[in-house]
């Protein structure tokens, strides 16, 4: 079964890990995804890079959703992602992305938050990754959702899957780490792929613009 062709969203990002995480756990005949490099020749500018500064993990959400749905003209929607760490007080929260400063790589975020952690003991090391998924229609928003998963830091980098900080986070009941999951069984378990799946369902109770059935 295809998806209905007026059923298409785009996906508000340019990290192809997060293409790949969001079309293995959105279901093929909800919606069509595209990603904004499918989308440069049409649309005639490049993709929009918006500044994330909103203070929280939705606000974030909103404003890639909004700003690539406006460039694009389709519904697109986007998500915001931060780790919370018992020990830091929450961080590095919505910093996330870049809490080794702009423009760091994966590398070195995990690398300051290691730096941070080397004297916590493992009993203090509980975190919680939480992903927020917003969708717009050009300025409205049209549907939010937040999942989240708990786990805890690790003292070493394990696995070579993934991204981000999953080579240091072991989600709770596992004796791996993100990275060392086969992507199925990450999916499964992360906050992003629950996020995901219980956006799928609230969007299949929305008819094609937006509002109720």
């Amino acid at each position: 079964m295809t998806a209905p062709q007026d059923r298409t969203l785009l996906i508000a990002s340019g990290n192809h890990h997060k293409h790949d995480e969001f079309r293995r756990a959105f279901p093929s005949e909800i919606a069509r995804l595209v990603v904004p490099s499918e989308l440069v020749a049409t649309v005639g500018s490049a993709a929009p890079d918006p500044t994330e500064d909103g203070e929280t993990l939705l606000e974030n959400a909103v404003i890639k959703a909004r700003a690539f749905s406006l460039w694009s003209g389709l519904q697109a929607i986007a998500d915001d992602t931060g780790l919370m760490v018992d020990a830091l007080d929450g961080a590095p929260g919505v910093l996330s992305a870049r809490w080794a400063g702009e423009g760091a790589s994966f590398e070195d975020n995990v690398t300051r938050l290691m730096d941070q952690l080397k004297d916590v003991p493992r009993q203090r090391r509980g975190a919680e990754f939480r992903c927020v998924l917003a969708l717009c229609d050009g300025d409205q928003v049209i549907l939010t959702v937040e999942e989240r998963c708990s786990g805890t830091i690790t003292d070493i980098s394990r696995g070579v899957d993934g991204f981000g900080y999953d080579p240091i986070f072991l989600p709770e009941g596992e004796s791996r780490t993100f990275a060392e999951l086969e992507p199925p069984e990450k999916d499964a378990i992360s906050h992003r792929g629950r996020a995901l799946r219980r956006f799928s369902e609230l969007y299949q109770q929305l008819d094609t613009t937006g509002g109720p059935r």
